[in-house]
């Protein structure tokens, strides 16, 4: 196959999570050689808006996408949380390696608990679906916008710009900053991003030989869970501008898929939770169920202001 050339984001996860799926796929093909292109997006070059506002999560995959397509390079490893609902077309996700814990993190600067933050701590986070979920849990918290990388949110904090930070769990365990974790937020009050603790290895749908290698790094039960996430995501035709999480868990062999739509002023919130064998059934029938609830008056008001420009 010669020598594979893998895309990747710049940031020091980025190149930690493409390093680590090089190093899982050398253990499974012996003599597979493979080096690290290193590319910035427009989300890296982007950081004094919130994603909501400057596109979504497309900007954080475009540029590599058309890398892939050009064939400057053979694979690309993302955070599939960061991966829209549709791919580029002539692309597929390849692999989808092992998951790493989903669930979001918090990181107090006096190391107290979440719920024991004063009335009024400043909790920096610029993720929609967050902020949704927890003022909807603790109202009386004051969340400021934050982006930049690990490192630039943590500076932040220990400067004393905010109280605590949220963050992906999985982001703080590969980057070897799992000890600064204060605790795990519960999905039971704050559900993840869809895809989220997992990753995605993105290849061009006709090179066979790449898919074929691909499978080796393959988790079969990391790809039912995003399967069933990503399907509700899609049908929800929710992009940045909506809170929307979800989190799939295999049990006794069925999918058990939670997931929710809200608005970012944790005003309404709606949840539910579907069971089943099929990923993309389930997916589809939560996303149903949302919209039954009430979520699609949300998602058609969110769609109408886009078009509206505002």
């Amino acid at each position: 196959m010669g020598i594979l050339r893998i895309g990747s984001r710049k940031s020091a996860l980025a190149m930690t999570q493409t390093r680590w799926v090089i190093e899982q796929w050398q253990k499974r093909v012996p003599g597979l050689s493979a080096e690290v292109v290193p590319m910035t997006t427009r989300g890296d070059q982007v950081l004094h808006l919130p994603l909501s506002r400057v596109g979504g999560k497309g900007l954080f995959v475009e540029e590599i996408e058309r890398a892939l397509l050009e064939k400057r390079i053979d694979a690309a490893v993302h955070s599939l949380k960061d991966l829209p609902a549709q791919l580029a077309p002539g692309t597929v996700v390849g692999a989808v390696p092992r998951r790493e814990d989903p669930r979001d993190a918090v990181i107090t600067r006096d190391g107290r608990p979440f719920d024991d933050l004063p009335s009024g701590a400043r909790v920096g986070t610029s993720s929609l679906r967050r902020v949704a979920q927890l003022r909807r849990y603790r109202p009386d918290l004051a969340f400021i916008p934050l982006r930049g990388n690990v490192d630039t949110r943590l500076r932040k904090l220990a400067a004393g710009e905010v109280d605590a930070v949220v963050l992906a769990a999985a982001g703080l365990v590969r980057l070897g900053l799992g000890d600064r974790i204060t605790e795990h937020l519960s999905p039971e009050i704050c559900l993840p991003a869809v895809g989220q603790g997992a990753l995605a290895v993105q290849c061009r749908e006709a090179d066979e030989d790449t898919r074929r290698s691909l499978v080796s790094v393959e988790d079969a039960a990391a790809r039912r869970t995003v399967e069933a996430e990503r399907t509700c995501l899609a049908a929800l035709e929710g992009g940045c501008q909506v809170p929307i999480g979800a989190l799939a868990e295999i049990r006794d062999g069925h999918i058990r898929l939670a997931a929710m739509v809200g608005r970012p002023d944790g005003s309404e919130l709606f949840r539910v939770v579907v069971q089943g064998e099929d990923p993309a059934e389930v997916g589809r029938r939560a996303a149903a169920d949302l919209v039954e609830l009430g979520a699609g008056r949300i998602l058609q008001e969110t769609r109408e202001e886009a078009e509206l420009g505002g």
